[in-house]
């Protein structure tokens, strides 16, 4: 059979299918040629073609390439364990956005110090330049191949894949079950370091062996490993966990179980002036707020759909008088209730509710991760009713204030992506193409960038997700707002419209910062637990030089608590320089010393725990100044 390939040079040529990309670019090649790419689908240089295409050369400079490089990392990874550690069983070593890892069965975990020396036996690999050859082999062939190395996982995933041919790497005497792409040789994996190991089920299922876990990095210039390896060690000095507890701002404790969060009076009062300012915002904006119980009889999540779509992330129910309830996994059902209560007529719609409500969700205990993946989180949560003449604004309006919201918490990059269909949903698909169309339509006309997420839409509904960029350049997960002409037909809710006849309404789900658990730990590692002073649990605190000067710092206190500082005293008879750094480890944006001159002349020195000494000041403006920062929200 002849397959028709498009060269670089807008070429075509006809080749017999099966024939190495190689051969087929070779007037193309150059030594930086480290693969290629099929119709934009990345393969390695040894790959057959079976299909007609465009063809052309990969090299290290393109977005995709590092793909390749780390999928080949993975596999030096696997031929240094093999060598040090015979014993050790193969799993699976993907590439990964971070980097790569490789999952091993072996009898214990690996330390530390094996992490040195399987660098070391990498990096004696790679300075042997192996070359990585594919080879295809008959499902049978394979099978015995991989019975005679002992290697049971990749004996398992053989007798999945449906093809009758499976493709095998060869590096040396190394050799893996693998899909590819890989680069020409070894050789091209020089900047790469192994980061950590963790446990992991085989499969990601509890039934199966707990294997070990290695991961690594790498790229094709050092300086990209160096800056990657900073970005690391800035990542664990603001990692919310590390400071929560550091900061007294929130603990996990295993009395209380994995997954919910016991808030400190810092963090209770940091999450006590978002929630006043979300529930500010909202008042002004139209909305009404509603409270909810935490529980409802079950089978109002089965009218809803959510026993059919979301059951594996609902908990175990509880009876009460023989009937089943549930821990409320969301609160969208709630709202509708409260809607269905009495008759509504055109003329009250929009309809805009919000709740900071407080939702149970089963995670997994490996997939726990401090605020960010918890089991009991509150969700700032709003529900739309309105007509379909009034959606496009309403999505406008959800916009524009999650836009003012995220910029007021100091997020001013983000991406955005619209989530359609999913494989498994509720309601026709012209339903869904209405819906996403309204979204679609929303983002364009405000003229906001935005990615296809194909297949994410929840089983109800399309949606916008918005994810936000902190400091580091990572991306988090909070906004989203979802179009849903399902459910209310599934409760049977309508308003009575001009006609004098009931009309369906469209249910908008909204949510700007997602959770306050995850968001309140984005906000720690955002600003590495130096909140802007209007967020700050403690504002200022009163630092004496001795005890003589503290009568006149009593009277500054009561003054700024007065005033609405949110201030703290430190008299201790202790020097200055210890009672200033400790300030500055609790991340105090204002320290206000009190010595001989600043009693004679009834004023403050300010220090800002940047390092930074302001002229003196009065009492009066400073309270001033502070309050300015926190009317204006200042970031800093």
């Amino acid at each position: 059979m002849e397959i028709k390939i498009s060269l670089p040079d807008g070429r075509k040529t006809v080749v017999e299918a099966g024939v190495k990309a190689a051969e087929v670019l070779k007037d193309f090649l150059t030594k930086e040629t480290i693969g290629a790419k099929l119709n934009d689908k990345v393969i390695d240089l040894e790959t057959p073609l079976y299909e007609d295409g465009v063809l052309t050369p990969l090299t290290p400079d393109e977005p995709e390439a590092l793909e390749i490089l780390r999928h080949t990392a993975a596999h030096v990874l696997a031929q240094a364990v093999k060598e040090l550690f015979p014993e050790a069983k193969l799993g699976i070593g993907p590439a990964t956005e971070q980097g790569f890892y490789y999952d091993f069965d072996y009898e214990r975990s690996f330390t530390p110090e094996d992490l040195v020396q399987i660098e070391k036996r990498m990096k004696k690999i790679v300075k042997k330049r192996l070359p990585i050859r594919r080879e295809e082999l008959a499902k049978e062939e394979a099978l015995r191949l991989f019975e005679e190395l002992n290697e049971p996982y990749k004996i398992e995933l053989i007798k999945e894949i449906p093809e009758e041919k499976v493709s095998i790497y060869r590096q040396g005497d190394f050799l893996d079950l693998c899909r590819g792409p890989h680069l020409p040789h070894t050789g091209w994996v020089k900047a790469f370091k192994l980061l950590s190991v963790a446990g992991a089920y085989w499969r990601g299922d509890e039934k199966n062996p707990m294997l070990w876990r290695i991961y690594g990095t790498a790229f094709f210039k050092k300086e990209d490993l160096e800056a990657y390896l900073h970005r690391l060690e800035e990542a664990k000095r603001r990692d919310h966990r590390r400071l929560g507890k550091e900061l007294e701002l929130f603990s996990i404790e295993d009395e209380v179980g994995p997954g919910l969060i016991l808030w400190h009076p810092k963090g209770a009062l940091v999450r006590k002036i978002i929630e006043d300012f979300w529930k500010e915002e909202h008042l002004k904006r139209g909305y009404e707020l509603v409270v909810t119980p935490h529980i409802a009889r079950r089978h109002l999540w089965k009218i809803s759909g959510h026993l059919d779509f979301y059951a594996e992330n609902m908990f175990a129910p509880m009876k009460i008088d023989e009937i089943e309830y549930q821990l409320k996994p969301m609160n969208c059902p709630f709202h509708i209730l409260i809607y269905k209560s009495r008759r509504r007529s055109y003329r009250e719609l929009p309809i805009r509710w919000c709740e900071l409500g407080t939702v149970y969700r089963y995670e997994r205990s490996g997939v726990l991760h401090g605020l960010m993946r918890v089991r009991g989180f509150t969700q700032d949560d709003a529900h739309i009713f309105c007509r379909e003449d009034q959606l496009e604004e309403e999505i406008f309006k959800c916009l524009d204030l999650t836009v003012y919201f995220l910029s007021t918490f100091g997020f001013a990059e983000y991406q955005i992506y619209l989530s359609t269909r999913p494989e498994k949903y509720v309601g026709s698909e012209e339903i869904w193409e209405k819906a996403e169309g309204a979204l679609r339509k929303a983002l364009e006309d405000k003229g906001l960038a935005y990615e296809i997420d194909p297949g994410e839409g929840v089983f109800y509904g399309p949606k916008i997700d918005i994810k936000i960029k902190d400091v580091l350049g990572r991306f988090w997960q909070c906004s989203t707002i979802q179009v849903d002409f399902n459910i209310p037909e599934r409760f049977d809710i309508t308003y009575i419209g001009e006609d004098n006849r009931p009309h369906r309404p469209i249910m908008i789900h909204r949510a700007l910062l997602g959770s306050l658990e995850r968001f309140f730990g984005v906000l720690i590692e955002h600003y590495a637990g130096a909140f802007p002073v209007w967020l700050a649990p403690v504002q200022a605190v009163v630092v004496t030089v001795a005890d003589r000067h503290v009568p006149y710092g009593e009277r500054v206190l009561e003054r700024l608590k007065g005033a609405g500082i949110r201030t703290k005293a430190d008299f201790r008879n202790e020097k200055l320089g210890f009672k200033i750094r400790e300030a500055q480890l609790q991340k105090i944006p204002y320290m206000l010393i009190i010595g001989d001159k600043e009693v004679e002349n009834e004023a403050l020195t300010v220090r800002t725990r940047k390092g930074e000494n302001l002229p003196l000041i009065t009492v009066e403006d400073f309270i001033a100044r502070v309050q300015e920062e926190v009317s204006a929200k200042v970031i800093n």
